[in-house]
């Protein structure tokens, strides 16, 4: 992503301002992809290198990459919600988008709790798909999820033991791209992240990119 594609902005939400990044592929715009961090009280912030290296990813692709901040997190109003309220905030971002932008297909995406409100935004919204990495499935309820959605997780997470969610796939037949060695924050694997996202993506589309 080039600098000059980067805008900050605030969108109206259930309880105020929300902070968010977005960066534009101009004309060439074929969706928006909506991209959730990760726990805002252990420091989590659109900022985040997993975060960023989705942005890049599907910018790449020419989607409209959107990374809000959760509520109290940066400019964005309000108080920590357990998800509730960061879910409807969410809603209000992609409402805000498809007003401006027009109503362009819909890719969630999400690392960590912002995995866990994707799941929940998708009960809500017809996408077009989902990108879920390292879901923070043994700390909260995550809902099942379409079976096409990629989830990608560390064998060294943790935070998130691999084999929690295993068991949250397993009942659904959901394929894991498991990263040996990965840790939670994908350290030294980002761009590793960035390929398996890529290699996803275009596989839906029958190998254009």
């Amino acid at each position: 992503m080039h600098p000059s594609t980067l805008e900050i902005t605030a969108v109206d939400g259930p309880v105020g301002a929300i902070d968010i990044a977005i960066n534009d592929p101009g004309s060439s715009r074929r969706g928006l992809a909506l991209i959730a961090h990760p726990h805002p009280l252990q420091g989590g912030t659109r900022d985040n290198k997993v975060v960023t290296t989705l942005a890049k990813a599907f910018f790449t692709l020419d989607y409209l990459a959107v990374r809000p901040n959760f509520r109290g997190v940066g400019a964005t109003e309000g108080t920590h919600d357990k998800g509730v309220g960061e879910t409807e905030d969410l809603l209000a971002v992609v409402e805000h988008m498809r007003r401006r932008y027009g109503d362009l297909p819909l890719l969630l995406a999400g690392f960590s709790f912002g995995s866990f409100v994707q799941t929940r935004v998708a009960k809500r919204l017809a996408i077009e798909r989902m990108a879920l990495i390292a879901p923070a499935v043994n700390r909260f309820d995550a809902e099942p999820v379409p079976e096409d959605t990629l989830v990608v997780h560390g064998d060294q997470d943790d935070v998130v033991p691999l084999e929690a969610v295993l068991n949250w796939a397993r009942p659904q037949g959901l394929p894991i791209v498991v990263v040996p060695g990965g840790e939670h924050f994908f350290h030294g694997r980002l761009a590793q992240l960035q390929r398996i996202v890529l290699h996803w993506h275009r596989g839906h589309q029958g190998g254009a990119s």
